[in-house]
């Protein structure tokens, strides 16, 4: 099997079905999952379109069953969907089907608690330890779960989006949206319908192929979307990726944005509301961030990437002393949805912003500082990572250096932050300077990570 094919971390289970994510892996884990859940109540299942999301859903329905749990069904719907459902119906935990941004071949699980929250660190430590030692707890025939379907989920979640949002004010801009074939399609549908939104859907079917894949890069953006955005008069654009938690931006000028930018506009109209604030952030997401928490009198905390050091993170403070917390890949959490990576909730915070602005996207954006970042990946075939670490540190004395997940190094208003990736086999580098790009920068940090990965 290759190394690329699986990935099992605190983050769940991912990676190629067939060569990797195979039937008795899914079922392993969500036997794990029933017999790690303490609380009482049904779990609540979901998945995106993908090709393979049917046979992982029978296996993780199949085990749940086998535990003793009862499982409601909600189809293809978003994580955030299946996260409003968890709390709404009381229910254990949930378990949604899908890889996000990974293209079609690829299929993941994630486990949700039972407020609807991502698993922290300790928990998901817990579950890799049942899973690792098999110690599933699985009932008799007379006390198996039963299994049911639910059509209402999509306005469970929407309720919870209007109590929210001012619907009104946000329908009078007209929006183009390429549902990357996923599940921001029938939610956005049902915006359409339900409220009188008048979305502009493409890339919408959702049987199983991909348009392209839905990555929310600025690439993405430019060649999927922008060009879109002046023939059809649209104020913006916007791209999800397959579970639509995570959202990109194309401006009224058919500008693709940096997916960076996305975190960036809601912590400024957020923190604008909120002053004094938070912003949780990881280590790879742009300077941008901390000039944007002065100018309210907020700070910006950073963790690793991950979403497990994130919620690691909010646990420390309470609800009303966070604005925002997310990344710079487009994903975004709200203190108003409990946290949650929601790209819906962030497409429609954007369209209050610029509502309450009453500027076009692209003024906004021409107002901040120039910060340039430049991304790259490489292969992880070799395990020389910590000779790697040290010898990026060494060569870039007298940075300061941040060990926290990797090796980040700071100076002169530029940084580089190397790491190996929690959901696929490469070390991501990204490099960002203030007012100009760092090429040179990132051409040095590569040559040396390329040495030794």
């Amino acid at each position: 099997m290759s190394k690329r094919a699986l990935r099992i971390s605190q983050v769940g289970l991912r990676g190629i079905v067939g060569s990797g994510v195979t039937a008795s892996r899914v079922m392993d884990f969500s036997a794990a999952f029933a017999t790690f859940l303490e609380a009482p109540g049904p779990v609540i299942v979901g998945r995106d379109p993908r090709a393979s999301g049917v046979m992982m859903r029978e296996g993780v329905v199949a085990a749940l069953l086998a535990c003793g749990r009862d499982v409601v069904d909600l189809g293809i719907v978003s994580t955030p969907v299946i996260q409003a459902n968890i709390r709404t119906r009381n229910a254990a935990g949930g378990v949604s089907i899908g890889a996000s941004h990974n293209a079609a071949e690829w299929n993941a699980l994630k486990f949700l608690g039972s407020g609807g929250t991502y698993l922290s660190t300790a928990e998901a430590n817990e579950l890799l330890d049942i899973y690792h030692l098999r110690h599933f707890q699985f009932v008799e025939w007379d006390k198996l779960g039963k299994r049911s379907d639910d059509a209402t989920a999509l306005d469970t979640y929407l309720d919870e989006l209007a109590e929210v949002f001012d619907f009104g004010t946000l329908r009078k801009f007209r929006v183009v949206v390429d549902c990357s074939n996923g599940t921001s399609a029938p939610i956005l549908r049902r915006l359409n319908e339900r409220f009188g939104f008048a979305f502009i859907l493409i890339n919408a079917t959702t049987d199983g192929s991909f348009a392209h894949e839905p990555s929310t890069s600025a690439r993405a953006v430019e060649m999927q979307l922008a060009p879109l955005i002046k023939p059809l008069d649209a104020d913006a654009g916007f791209l999800f990726d397959a579970d639509s938690d995570r959202v990109a931006l194309a401006t009224e000028r058919g500008q693709a944005i940096s997916e960076e930018m996305v975190l960036a506009l809601a912590a400024d109209h957020l923190m604008s509301q909120s002053p004094g604030r938070l912003l949780i952030t990881n280590l790879s997401t742009t300077s941008l961030l901390e000039d944007i928490a002065a100018r309210y009198g907020g700070s910006v905390v950073r963790v690793p990437v991950g979403r497990n050091a994130a919620i690691d993170a909010l646990s420390a403070y309470r609800p009303d002393q966070v604005a925002l917390a997310g990344e710079g890949t487009g994903a975004v959490m709200m203190p108003q949805f409990r946290f949650v990576y929601d790209g819906i909730a962030t497409m429609l915070t954007l369209l209050e912003m610029r509502a309450a602005r009453s500027v076009p996207f692209s003024d906004m954006l021409a107002s901040y500082p120039p910060f340039v970042m430049l991304k790259g990946e490489v292969p992880l075939s070799r395990q020389r990572i910590p000779e790697m670490l040290q010898a990026l540190q060494e060569h870039f004395q007298p940075a300061k250096p941040h060990t926290m997940d990797g090796l980040r190094m700071d100076w002169n208003h530029q940084w580089f932050h190397v790491r190996v990736s929690q959901t696929e086999p490469i070390v991501r580098v990204i490099a960002e300077r203030r007012d100009a790009a760092p090429t040179d920068l990132f051409r040095d940090v590569m040559e040396i990570v390329e040495t030794y990965a």
